[in-house]
């Protein structure tokens, strides 16, 4: 898939590869020069561990979607293809 880099140095992610990688408006990607290539990365999620009634329990400040058995299902057909 090829694109542009406009004038004020944008790159547009086409529609097809932004639903492929579940890339959405607004989202941060972490960009890095590799062996001459760019890559984009969407980084981590920062999280912290917090003691909830004798268990260690992963918590972010971040709003992330519910986990569903959908989402689980859709996500490991992803990684498999």
């Amino acid at each position: 898939m090829r694109t542009t880099i406009d004038g004020a140095g944008r790159l547009v992610v086409p529609k097809a590869l932004r639903d492929e990688l579940g890339l959405a408006a607004g989202q941060e990607l972490e960009l890095r020069a590799v062996d001459g290539r760019l890559e984009a990365e969407v980084p981590a999620t920062p999280m912290r561990l917090e003691e909830r009634d004798g268990d260690l329990v992963a918590v972010t400040d971040a709003e992330l979607p519910r986990l569903t058995p959908e989402l689980v299902r859709e996500t490991l057909e992803q990684t498999r293809r």
